[in-house]
């Protein structure tokens, strides 16, 4: 399949993909399994009586070390009523934007922000099975601290640590503030436009460095920015509680195709749109990143298009995961949010031991696994995000072939001839032969191809009445796959028995749904 900067190649300038929004969260696992908060206040000597005198004292400890750490730097700490969104066109970052631009600071701690907010912490009730005190977990409220910095590599993050147990910690960041860091430190020119590149000298440079930002050893940065802030975390130390476990919360990986001009951009933009609002389902999320959606999810998938003020934006939602393409300046963005990162399989090696207690054994397998949420994967992360985009903007790519397509479509309507064997024709039109069009562009099919069995069940929803039905639909579609190969529409995949698209194939069956969905009843309307 052609790629989309081959087909938009007179308008497209370059492309760049990298972290957009990073939130990295710190837990102290070692706290939650049952009675481990109970044996951590045993060893500070604290009975479950004093437990709310207890922490009262430790929240008041970090509150004064907020405190001290704005004042050490002469830096303000503010107490916010209320929430601040980017709804109400209000934002933390936006404030402590302009603190910074009113003071002129350029690196260290811009500010101290303190709000109110939920949380889930420790508390003590009583049991009246064995009238006594026990812990447990429970929604409550408390006093978060929003630390604002500006890193010299990183550029603005903000580290938000709750006061009340378990204190945890989340790290917020941009891989385009980091981006920009690094073409600053290089003296490569560039040009932003709201939190996009539009104008980079050097691209290669610039995409080389934005992938080595996901390979970072981020360890030992993040356990010392956590131990800047939090003081309680040498006591938890101390007590063999250990530091936090840090996991990746929420990644964004944006992939900007970068036009020659707004203009440019504009002029293509009412088809792309057009044809990623009508073509692609919200199931083609997991799909381009190379999962099949579980039955479970069918409640949770959406398609939403926005019209904002500066331009056109479609969503692809399912679970906890989306992709979404809009227009920003000369831009055109593709994001990737993955807030549920185990709905991706990735390579891992797995270890268990076997044999006898005399002979023992340890094997390793390699296989397909989710992947976790640890901070080691976020590089397994951004490529899953870099190929999803690319995959959505090959396929929104199919919008500028239809008018190439549509001159060879009549050769699907005639036999052909493979080898020794003639294929029948197809009927572009027909029910029969639309289903089977669509089965065969599912989105599924995009990463890992398609098998018998996987087209039979697009084919035939309802389930066989007897192994006789099974086996005569298994040998039809074995039939209808041939017939496709014959026609050049598909390809088999080496040493397996799956199949995927050719890239004429995608042109073809793509421009085929187009003009039954789209085209044909747009001109009979209007006859």
């Amino acid at each position: 399949m052609a790629s989309f900067q081959t087909v938009y190649q007179d308008r497209v300038v370059g492309e760049l993909t990298c972290f957009d929004r990073v939130i990295l969260k710190g837990h102290l696992t070692t706290l939650y399994p049952q009675g481990s908060f109970k044996a951590f206040l045993d060893s500070q000597g604290v009975r479950l009586a004093d437990f709310a005198d207890y922490v009262s004292r430790v929240s008041a400890d970090l509150k004064a070390h907020a405190q001290a750490l704005a004042a050490d730097a002469g830096r303000p700490y503010e107490y916010l009523q209320g929430t601040m969104t980017k709804a109400t066109g209000h934002s933390k970052e936006d404030f402590v934007r302009q603190i910074a631009a009113r003071d002129r600071v350029d690196s260290g701690l811009v500010a101290v922000l303190a709000t109110v907010e939920p949380c889930r912490s420790f508390g003590v009730r009583g049991n009246h099975a064995s009238h006594r005190l026990e812990v447990v977990r429970q929604p409550r409220k408390c006093l978060f601290f929003y630390f604002y910095f500006l890193d010299p590599r990183l550029g603005l993050i903000h580290v938000r640590l709750q006061s009340w147990f378990p204190f945890e910690t989340q790290i917020w960041l941009n891989g385009h503030y980091a981006l920009a860091k690094a073409l600053d430190a290089r003296g490569i020119g560039y040009r932003m436009h709201a939190n996009s590149f539009t104008q980079v000298d050097d691209l290669d440079l610039a995409q080389r460095l934005a992938d080595r930002f996901s390979a970072r050893n981020w360890l030992p940065w993040l356990n010392t920015l956590a131990q800047r802030v939090n003081p309680m975390l040498p006591v938890l130390e101390l007590a063999g509680f250990g530091g936090y476990y840090w996991v990746t919360d929420q990644t964004e990986v944006s992939t900007d195709v970068l036009f020659s001009s707004r203009p440019a951009l504009e002029q293509v933009t009412p088809e792309l749109f057009q044809h990623a609002t009508t073509t692609f389902s919200s199931e083609d999320i997991l799909r381009f990143l190379g999962r099949k959606p579980h039955p479970a999810l069918k409640a949770e998938v959406g398609t939403s298009t926005r019209h904002r003020s500066e331009g056109w934006r479609v969503k692809h939602r399912l679970g906890r995961n989306s992709i979404k393409v809009y227009d920003k300046g000369p831009c055109l963005r593709v994001e990737t949010t993955i807030n549920d990162p185990t709905a991706l399989r990735a390579w891992r090696t797995t270890e268990h031991v076997t044999g006898t207690s005399r002979r023992r054994h340890l094997v390793r397998h390699r296989q397909l696994a989710p992947v976790r949420k640890g901070i080691a994967n976020l590089r397994t992360i951004y490529q899953a995000g870099r190929a999803a985009n690319q995959r959505y903007l090959d396929a929104l790519a199919t919008a500028a072939t239809h008018g190439s397509a549509v001159r060879q479509l009549d050769r699907l309507c005639h036999p052909r001839v493979h080898g020794h064997r003639r294929h029948a024709p197809f009927s572009p039109l027909s029910a029969r032969d639309l289903a089977i069009f669509r089965a065969v562009l599912a989105g599924e099919n995009t990463i890992i191809g398609f098998a018998n069995r996987d087209l039979a069940q697009h084919l035939y929803p309802k389930p066989a009445r007897d192994p006789v039905d099974r086996a005569r639909r298994c040998a039809a579609t074995s039939r209808l796959i041939a017939k496709l190969r014959g026609h050049g529409l598909i390809r088999k995949l080496p040493g397996r028995r799956r199949y995927r698209t050719t890239q004429r194939g995608r042109d073809f069956l793509s421009t085929i749904i187009t003009l039954h969905d789209r085209d044909i009843p747009a001109l009979l309307s209007a006859a």
